[in-house]
């Protein structure tokens, strides 16, 4: 750990503030049916994928969001300080349950089952808001799905940024689509205008066709720029990933690796290109460490053990050389 986020820690805050529902994990083994079927345990939620990738890479990283007062609460504050990433900004509940999800596999392929109603993430205000810790951070990180879970999520989505925006403190946005979560329109609608308000928008390219009606990527890419987001990293799984600004535009090409699994890449890829954000770094060298990374992610299983160290990130880039 680097003196400076030594630093940024002991001083209470994140450099980075990561906003969203953890969820845990039962993944299925074994055959449905057969009688042996069992289930593994695991991590998972986009925003702490994010803030466990961008820990990895280096960052002062934080979550914000609620948890249960639960076993399962209690392991994901466990991970957190494992990982490095800070957890003062997380609110523990009485009598409230954290988020649960099982995926199951047969011959039509996996299935996700969701425990989310009312749990202790969705039900968080504007009001339980640490507006202490979004100012002092220098970067907000938030997504749709974070604004999909409930109402009341959605309102807090915006006041944060709303809190960021006067205080200085830049935003990035994901707009990871779930269907299951909420109608496309409903979606289109929040979705654009909040990628409107942000710094860094990270669209993906099939998601980003069905929000945006439009089908090449720069035109996606313009669509969001003239919206009012200030970068656009639009990530194009296997065709490679482009960033772009008002100035300028770069496309990157994937990396040749064998996938085992997708998941987390796109989280593991927004907290990369952050982490060095934050720092300064320019943005064709942002989305080369984002590339990179994601590139890792995706030959490991599970949503936190493949997430690379900068270190692996940078060897991953000097073999490419």
């Amino acid at each position: 750990m680097s003196v400076e986020l030594e630093q940024s820690q002991e001083a209470g805050f994140s450099e980075i503030l990561s906003f969203g529902e953890p969820m845990f994990e039962f993944s299925q083994v074994g055959q449905a049916g057969s009688g042996e079927a069992d289930f593994l345990s695991g991590f998972g939620g986009d925003a702490s994928n994010f803030a466990i990738a961008a820990a990895r890479q280096g960052a002062s990283v934080g979550m914000l969001t609620q948890l249960g007062d639960d076993e399962f609460g209690k392991r994901f504050l466990d991970l957190w300080q494992q990982q490095g990433v800070s957890s003062r900004a997380v609110k523990t509940l009485g009598n409230k349950a954290t988020g649960v999800y099982f995926i199951t596999h047969d011959e039509e392929g996996h299935h996700f089952s969701f425990l989310r109603k009312n749990s202790a993430a969705s039900l968080i205000t504007p009001q339980d808001l640490p507006t202490q810790a979004i100012a002092n951070a220098k970067l907000l990180h938030v997504t749709a799905i974070t604004q999909a879970i409930s109402d009341s999520s959605c309102d807090s989505v915006f006041a944060a940024i709303e809190t960021a925006k006067e205080n200085g403190t830049q935003v990035s946005y994901d707009t990871n689509l779930r269907l299951k979560l909420w109608s496309l329109q409903r979606a289109r609608a929040i979705i654009n205008e909040t990628a409107s308000l942000v710094d860094v928008c990270f669209p993906s390219v099939d998601e980003a066709r069905l929000v945006t009606g439009l089908e090449h990527a720069d035109d996606i890419i313009d669509f969001y720029l003239k919206a009012g987001a200030k970068v656009v990293v639009l990530k194009q799984g296997g065709d490679g990933a482009t960033v772009a600004d008002e100035h300028s535009r770069h496309f990157i090409r994937p990396h040749k690796v064998t996938p085992v699994d997708a998941t987390a890449a796109g989280d593991s890829f927004a907290g990369s290109f952050c982490t060095h954000y934050v720092k300064g770094e320019s943005l064709k060298q942002c989305l080369a460490y984002a590339n990179a990374t994601a590139s890792i992610t995706i030959t490991g299983y599970g949503a936190v053990a493949p997430l690379p160290t900068f270190e692996q990130v940078l060897a991953r880039i000097n073999e490419s050389k």
